[in-house]
């Protein structure tokens, strides 16, 4: 009995941390940024998120970019590059987004003819396993021609998940805080996250101001007194991007809930060898 319960608690002491990993715009270090042969590769290396960005064409319809115009360092196609919100659909299919290889990646795949996909085109990847989908919102309330005002922005994206029945899956990340907002007021029941990049305010601030329940900070201003903080008011913190091994085991000693990574199959195998998956 002694030897069963010390087994037991062996492997609850295993077990006691776990960290969940979020791909990156998919895994833009194997596989063409925020493409479908990204995201096709993240579920394939047991993700428990994909991470990606969302914008809005002149048609009002939700498509993957992290760039609110085309980037032509990453796509190929005719004419001159604009920005999104001022393209219809059918103008932003002609652009090839993977064909080009991104320098910052030496071991980033090609994948030629693959196009900015719409929102609903990753959503439908949803029968494939029981992931989840963290979804940003590109609004920039300095630049309002880039994107629909928060509450259009929060209706459309509403919309989608709805449409694919997808509420418990998905997480609404945002550095505009303005769309959590809109997006809490539509569908109060769908995970919250705040986005923070630089700046002195503490977690707790951050999840105040925006509604959220999840802090996303800058992996650098992850510290194990501020994770604990954001525990004990019942926060998650989901640092983002992380792509080294140094970087992540700042990470795991300071106990956050899951770590955004360009690279999450390499992630997931660093943490199964730490017992940690």
């Amino acid at each position: 009995m002694i030897l069963c319960l010390t087994g037991f608690l062996a492997a609850m002491t295993l077990t006691a941390q776990t960290i969940q990993v979020h791909g990156h715009r998919g895994a833009r270090a194997m596989r063409p940024e925020n493409t479908l042969p990204a995201f096709e590769y993240a579920i394939q290396a047991g993700v428990d998120a994909l991470e990606l960005d969302v914008a809005v064409t002149s048609d009002n319809v939700l498509v993957v970019s992290h760039d609110p115009q085309i980037n032509p360092k990453l796509c190929e196609g005719p004419g001159k590059p604009g920005p999104i919100h001022q393209m219809t659909l059918l103008e932003l299919s002609q652009w090839d987004c993977g064909k080009k290889k991104n320098p910052s990646f030496p071991n980033q795949q090609p994948v030629p003819g693959a196009h900015i996909p719409t929102l609903d085109e990753v959503l439908a990847l949803a029968p494939r396993g029981a992931f989840q989908f963290n979804i940003e919102t590109k609004s920039f309330p300095d630049k309002p021609e880039l994107s629909p005002p928060p509450a259009e922005f929060a209706r459309l994206l509403a919309a989608a998940i709805e449409k694919r029945h997808l509420r418990s899956r998905v997480i609404v990340q945002s550095f505009d805080f303005r769309t959590l907002h809109e997006m809490k007021k539509l569908l109060p029941d769908v995970r919250l996250s705040a986005l923070y990049q630089n700046g002195l305010q503490d977690f707790l601030t951050i999840a105040r101001e925006s509604g959220a329940a999840i802090v996303s900070p800058h992996y650098t201003l992850v510290t194990q007194s501020r994770v604990d903080d954001a525990h004990k008011a019942g926060l998650q913190v989901v640092p983002w991007t992380a792509n080294t091994p140094s970087q992540w085991d700042k990470l795991i000693d300071a106990k956050v809930d899951a770590i955004i990574t360009d690279d999450p199959a390499a992630l997931i195998a660093y943490l199964k060898q730490k017992g940690l998956r």
